[in-house]
Protein backbone atom coordinates (compact mmCIF):
# COMPACT_ATOMS: atom_id res chain seq x y z
CA UNK A 1 0.00 0.00 0.00
CA UNK A 2 1.25 3.48 -0.86
CA UNK A 3 1.66 5.95 1.98
CA UNK A 4 0.11 9.36 1.72
CA UNK A 5 2.52 12.29 1.25
CA UNK A 6 2.07 15.02 3.86
CA UNK A 7 2.28 18.63 2.76
CA UNK A 8 2.16 19.83 6.36
CA UNK A 9 5.34 17.98 7.38
CA UNK A 10 7.59 20.21 5.28
CA UNK A 11 9.33 22.66 7.61
CA UNK A 12 9.15 26.37 6.85
CA UNK A 13 12.01 27.86 4.91
CA UNK A 14 14.40 29.87 7.04
CA UNK A 15 16.21 32.44 4.89
CA UNK A 16 19.92 32.91 5.37
CA UNK A 17 21.22 36.29 6.44
CA UNK A 18 21.48 38.57 3.39
CA UNK A 19 19.76 36.04 1.12
CA UNK A 20 17.95 37.54 -1.87
CA UNK A 21 14.19 37.15 -2.11
CA UNK A 22 13.24 34.10 -4.19
CA UNK A 23 16.78 32.76 -4.23
CA UNK A 24 17.47 29.32 -5.69
CA UNK A 25 17.08 27.79 -2.23
CA UNK A 26 13.71 29.44 -1.68
CA UNK A 27 12.47 28.47 -5.13
CA UNK A 28 13.62 24.88 -4.62
CA UNK A 29 11.77 24.80 -1.27
CA UNK A 30 8.50 26.07 -2.75
CA UNK A 31 8.74 23.79 -5.79
CA UNK A 32 9.15 20.84 -3.42
CA UNK A 33 6.30 22.04 -1.20
CA UNK A 34 3.96 22.54 -4.17
CA UNK A 35 4.83 19.16 -5.68
CA UNK A 36 4.26 17.33 -2.38
CA UNK A 37 0.92 19.12 -1.99
CA UNK A 38 -0.05 18.22 -5.56
CA UNK A 39 0.97 14.59 -5.02
CA UNK A 40 -1.13 14.48 -1.85
CA UNK A 41 -4.20 15.76 -3.71
CA UNK A 42 -3.71 13.27 -6.56
CA UNK A 43 -3.26 10.46 -4.01
CA UNK A 44 -6.55 11.40 -2.32
CA UNK A 45 -8.35 11.59 -5.68
CA UNK A 46 -7.11 8.10 -6.60
CA UNK A 47 -8.26 6.78 -3.23
CA UNK A 48 -11.70 8.27 -3.82
CA UNK A 49 -11.96 6.58 -7.21
CA UNK A 50 -10.95 3.23 -5.69
CA UNK A 51 -13.32 3.71 -2.74
CA UNK A 52 -16.29 4.50 -4.98
CA UNK A 53 -15.54 1.58 -7.30
CA UNK A 54 -15.18 -0.87 -4.40
CA UNK A 55 -18.24 0.35 -2.47
CA UNK A 56 -20.64 0.65 -5.39
CA UNK A 57 -22.31 -2.67 -4.80
CA UNK A 58 -26.10 -2.42 -4.87
CA UNK A 59 -27.75 -1.97 -1.49
CA UNK A 60 -31.29 -3.20 -0.96
CA UNK A 61 -32.33 -0.73 1.71
CA UNK A 62 -33.33 2.61 0.19
CA UNK A 63 -32.10 4.56 3.23
CA UNK A 64 -28.68 2.91 3.11
CA UNK A 65 -28.47 3.57 -0.62
CA UNK A 66 -29.33 7.25 -0.09
CA UNK A 67 -26.67 7.55 2.61
CA UNK A 68 -24.02 5.98 0.40
CA UNK A 69 -24.96 8.17 -2.56
CA UNK A 70 -24.79 11.30 -0.39
CA UNK A 71 -21.34 10.29 0.90
CA UNK A 72 -20.17 9.75 -2.68
CA UNK A 73 -21.58 13.13 -3.73
CA UNK A 74 -19.77 14.85 -0.86
CA UNK A 75 -16.49 13.12 -1.74
CA UNK A 76 -16.87 14.08 -5.39
CA UNK A 77 -17.54 17.75 -4.52
CA UNK A 78 -14.43 17.73 -2.33
CA UNK A 79 -12.35 16.20 -5.12
CA UNK A 80 -13.70 18.78 -7.59
CA UNK A 81 -12.46 21.58 -5.31
CA UNK A 82 -9.14 19.77 -5.04
CA UNK A 83 -8.99 19.40 -8.84
CA UNK A 84 -9.26 23.18 -9.08
CA UNK A 85 -6.51 23.47 -6.48
CA UNK A 86 -4.29 21.13 -8.53
CA UNK A 87 -4.80 23.47 -11.49
CA UNK A 88 -3.80 26.41 -9.28
CA UNK A 89 -0.69 24.54 -8.11
CA UNK A 90 0.22 23.83 -11.75
CA UNK A 91 -0.26 27.53 -12.55
CA UNK A 92 1.96 28.45 -9.61
CA UNK A 93 4.69 26.05 -10.76
CA UNK A 94 4.48 27.71 -14.18
CA UNK A 95 4.87 31.12 -12.50
CA UNK A 96 8.06 29.81 -10.86
CA UNK A 97 9.34 28.69 -14.27
CA UNK A 98 8.58 32.16 -15.67
CA UNK A 99 10.35 33.91 -12.75
CA UNK A 100 7.18 35.64 -11.50
CA UNK A 101 6.64 33.65 -8.30
CA UNK A 102 6.57 35.45 -4.97
CA UNK A 103 5.52 38.85 -6.29
CA UNK A 104 2.04 40.36 -6.02
CA UNK A 105 0.22 40.27 -9.35
CA UNK A 106 -1.58 43.50 -8.40
CA UNK A 107 1.10 45.81 -7.00
CA UNK A 108 4.33 43.92 -7.75
CA UNK A 109 5.78 43.88 -4.23
CA UNK A 110 7.25 40.78 -2.61
CA UNK A 111 4.74 38.44 -0.98
CA UNK A 112 6.12 37.62 2.47
CA UNK A 113 7.68 34.20 3.01
CA UNK A 114 5.29 33.66 5.92
CA UNK A 115 2.31 34.14 3.58
CA UNK A 116 3.83 31.86 0.96
CA UNK A 117 4.47 29.19 3.59
CA UNK A 118 0.83 29.36 4.67
CA UNK A 119 -0.50 29.53 1.10
CA UNK A 120 2.15 28.60 -1.47
CA UNK A 121 -0.26 29.42 -4.31
CA UNK A 122 -0.75 33.01 -3.14
CA UNK A 123 -0.41 35.48 -6.00
CA UNK A 124 -1.26 38.66 -4.09
CA UNK A 125 0.29 40.33 -1.07
CA UNK A 126 -1.90 40.39 2.01
CA UNK A 127 -2.91 44.04 1.50
CA UNK A 128 -4.06 43.56 -2.10
CA UNK A 129 -5.82 40.29 -1.20
CA UNK A 130 -7.67 42.04 1.63
CA UNK A 131 -8.78 44.83 -0.71
CA UNK A 132 -9.94 42.40 -3.40
CA UNK A 133 -11.91 40.37 -0.84
CA UNK A 134 -13.62 43.51 0.43
CA UNK A 135 -14.62 44.39 -3.14
CA UNK A 136 -16.22 40.94 -3.50
CA UNK A 137 -18.62 41.60 -0.63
Amino acid sequence: MTTEPNFNEIPAYIPKKGEDFMSKGQLKHFIHKLNVWRDQLVFEAENTINHIQEDSTPVADINDRATIEEEFALELRTRDRERKLINKIDKTLHMIDMGDYGYCKTCGIEITLQRLEARPTADQCIDCKTISEKKEI
